[in-house]
């Protein structure tokens, strides 16, 4: 159920502080020869999303990412060190304030996905074909990361 489409976030003119940063993860697998990417829905609106989360100090981007996959998807897996892209979108803050926000996108490839995870029953989780996947995240520039991604060209 696709409402909007986000359009990219113009920052040229936004005071740093504005920005807010977060690493995402691009959950993969190959099933059968062909990409799957795991999706999963946000907790308020039932969009059809990526897993991400805040820098954790102390903690390289992209692990951040994949503590961010575990938490909210149940992901346990290798993620790559190698940033996929970045995308923008808004994020509505606690005083119901939209927040614009860059995530940059790094590659997870599942090894399983645990039944048990802080946020079970806050999400759904689904895997998806590279087509359709990109077609459900509404932000176009993630969509673009997802149609392009290649898992051969991580070292």
């Amino acid at each position: 159920m696709k409402t909007t489409v986000q359009l990219p976030i113009n920052i040229e003119n936004a005071p740093k502080r504005e920005v807010r940063s977060q690493f995402a993860a691009l959950v993969y697998r190959v099933k059968d020869g062909k990409i799957q990417f795991l999706l999963i829905t946000s907790r308020r609106s039932g969009r059809w999303i990526i897993p991400k989360g805040w820098p954790m100090l102390g903690i390289r981007p992209a692990k951040g990412a994949a503590q961010e996959a575990w938490e909210e998807a149940g992901v346990v897996g290798k993620v790559s060190d190698q940033c996929q892209g970045i995308f923008s979108y808004y994020k509505r803050g606690p005083d119901e304030e939209m927040l614009p926000c860059l995530a940059m996108v790094y590659p997870l490839r599942a090894k399983r996905l645990s039944k048990s995870f802080p946020e079970a029953g806050q999400r759904k989780r689904k895997w998806y074909s590279r087509k359709k996947a990109a077609k459900l995240v509404d932000e176009p520039e993630l969509a673009k990361i997802i149609k392009s991604f290649d898992p051969r060209s991580l070292h």
